[in-house]
Order: structure tokens, then C-alpha cells, then sequence
């Protein structure tokens, strides 16, 4: 079953900071909150993990982990989301085999898309659709047709990511988009239940399928 969200928050150098994001997406009902840090430690990044679960705890937003299964599992995140580089779902899964736990996977092309099938995770990250600069080696863009034709083949929840914002959202959404991640448009924003609440107002508005 294609499960249909829309908005799923990445928080990466959020200018109000992590704690202060993290409690602006719960308040706003997103349904999946990733944390995502590659320039800290790994006890930095372990304490920020706490608080955050701590924010998501016993409310409707999953707290997802990005690539560290180690923190994922020692805060009890609700999940994970692996790279292609990253450890393989299937590791994954046995190393962390609680019940109910989300694996995420990126693809960033219609073969890697093809191929999650058989890996079986529960939702796919799709893109960048735009460039970005949130990756210090950037994975070739996607581009919204191709987005769109690797969204309609796919049989599973496909999340559309990379350089989305409110001004390009309604094109997204055209071209098929059935969920979608934005990075520096709410990380950078002083004030992101605003730019929260207006990309799920677009969302509701041209984007939600039945």
C-alpha cells in the first residue's frame, strides 16, 4: 500500500537549531521527521538524537534516523534511512529486527528505483529532483520528468527530494509527486511551522491523491 503523507522534514542545520525544529514539525503534524548531521561527533550527533526523540515521543511523527543504525537503535528512533553506499537494508533489518521499525532508502535514477523493489524497504527517497548543495558530492539531478516517470513505475511509497521549495512545490506536485522532503527550505527559515504549514496547504491543494 502507497502510503500518502505529504510533507517528510529533514532537519540539517536548522538556524533556530534542532530542538526548536524538531518541536515545530510535531507541532505541525508532519508525519515523518528526519535527522540528518554530517559535521559532528558522534556524541554530538547522539545527544541531539535524544532530544529529538525525546520531542517525537508519543506523538504522530516518526523520528527517522539518517545512515547511523548505531544511534538509530541506542535512542530508539521509529527508523531509519540508508544511501546506496550505506549499509544494505537487509543487514539492517537483522542488526535492528524490533518490530515496526521504517528502513528508508535513496535512488536517485529509475534502475536504483527498480531495484529497491527487491529490497523491500518501506518508503524510497526519489532524486535530487533540483540541485542541491546539501551533499558535499551532489548525486546527478533527476529532473522533474524523470521524477515523475520513476514515481508512476514504482510500487512502493516514493518520496520526491532535493532543492524543493514553495515556489517550485506546485510543479512537483504536477508532475506526480504523491510525497515529497524539503531540506533548506524550512532549515533555513527563522520561522518553518510557517513554510511547514504552507507547503501542506499546496500539498492538500494540488498534490493529495485519493
Amino acid at each position: 500500500m502507497i502510503d500518502h503523507f505529504g510533507l517528510y522534514v529533514i532537519l540539517t542545520n536548522p538556524v533556530i537549531g534542532y530542538e526548536a525544529a524538531a518541536e515545530a514539525a510535531v507541532a505541525e503534524g508532519v508525519k515523518y521527521l528526519q535527522l540528518r548531521i554530517k559535521d559532528s561527533s558522534a556524541d554530538d550527533i547522539l545527544e541531539i538524537a535524544r532530544n529529538i526523540r525525546s520531542i517525537t515521543h508519543d506523538s504522530p511523527t516518526k523520528f527517522i534516523m539518517n545512515d547511523d543504525l548505531d544511534i538509530a537503535m541506542a535512542v530508539d528512533a521509529d527508523g531509519i534511512h540508508l544511501g546506496q553506499d550505506d549499509l544494505p537494508i537487509k543487514e539492517a533489518r537483522l542488526k535492528w529486527p524490533a518490530s515496526n521499525k521504517i528502513f528508508g532508502l535513496s535512488t536517485h535514477n529509475a534502475s536504483q528505483a527498480l531495484e529497491a523493489a527487491s529490497k523491500n524497504p518501506d518508503y524510497i527517497g526519489i532524486g535530487p529532483v533540483f540541485a542541491t548543495p546539501t551533499k558535499v558530492i551532489p548525486d546527478p539531478v533527476v529532473g522533474l520528468k524523470e521524477m515523475e516517470r520513476i514515481i508512476k513505475s514504482a510500487q512502493l511509497t516514493t518520496v520526491a527530494i532535493g532543492g524543493i521549495d514553495q515556489a517550485n512545490l506546485p510543479a512537483v506536485l504536477s508532475h506526480g509527486a504523491i510525497n515529497f522532503c524539503a531540506v533548506r527550505a524550512i532549515m533555513q527559515s527563522t520561522m518553518p511551522g510557517q513554510i511547514i504549514r504552507q507547503m501542506m496547504e499546496l500539498w492538500k491543494g494540488k498534490g493529495k491523491r485519493a
